[in-house]
């Protein structure tokens, strides 16, 4: 088959897909969603001895089987204003007698420290129709494997230069940036509603990734940082859906 015959049969098949209507009250729909999606998270295990609690920021796209199978991909941005460690732990030698920081102005700067990261997986998942106003929505567990970082972002104020030796790529020798491979498991309840206008999940979620350092040099440690780390994330989980399956239209009996 060339690859004009591939695009006739998708572009004569796609508009039955997307326009097949269901009575999701009576029937076990497949349909794909799209997925906005906000946590807060707590964190654990080596991820506490740097990092305070964060917010979780991301979306997904879903694909719901009729036999209330879940397969979706997703990818969250970790934003956090809590960082653990000291100005003398992260900085070091820069930091002059007074613990403070000497711009490239030759003045005292301020700044602040921000947690920044991201994670990125594949998700499989089960819903089961236990209270739930139709057959397609109720409790549900999920699983997910994939890839995370995190790191310690360093921002000067606006009217202040970075001193040199945070100049550049200097930068990358304190943030203390690591990632590696991670998995999630979740537990909640997805509500679809009849008449598809509200959709929306909460769940309670637990991420573990097993991380590297991702920098050549740790200036802190005069070295390049070989230890591995736990990160953990533990948070509750709310996100909203957009299905794209069309309703039925409503059944009118005249007399």
């Amino acid at each position: 088959m060339n690859r004009k015959s591939l695009i006739f049969i998708l572009l004569t098949i796609l508009p039955f897909i997307v326009n097949a209507q269901h009575d999701i009250k009576k029937e076990h729909i497949s349909t794909w969603m799209f997925q906005a999606t906000y946590a807060f998270q707590v964190p654990g295990q080596d991820t506490k001895t740097l990092f305070g609690n964060n917010h979780s920021v991301g979306g997904s796209v879903v694909f719901k089987t009729k036999s209330n199978w879940m397969f979706s991909v997703n990818g969250n941005f970790i934003s956090g204003n809590e960082v653990n460690i000291s100005r003398q732990e992260l900085f070091g030698d820069i930091l002059d007698s007074n613990g403070e920081i000497i711009t490239g102005d030759g003045i005292y700067g301020s700044y602040a420290l921000f947690e920044r990261g991201a994670h990125f997986q594949a998700k499989v998942g089960k819903i089961f129709p236990v209270l739930s106003p139709n057959p397609n929505c109720g409790f549900f567990v999920q699983g997910g494997l994939g890839y995370l970082f995190n790191r310690v972002r360093c921002e000067f104020g606006s009217y202040a230069s970075p001193p040199p030796a945070m100049a550049g790529d200097y930068l990358y020798g304190y943030d203390r940036m690591r990632g590696g491979f991670a998995w999630s498991s979740e537990i909640g309840y997805l509500f679809m509603s009849n008449s598809r206008i509200l959709n929306f999940s909460i769940s309670l979620e637990f991420i573990q990734a097993y991380t590297q350092p991702m920098r050549e040099w740790d200036f802190h440690l005069m070295e390049k940082d070989t230890k591995s780390y736990i990160d953990q994330y533990i948070g509750v989980r709310a996100a909203i859906y957009i299905p794209t399956y069309r309703r039925k239209p409503a059944e009118f009996y005249y007399n």
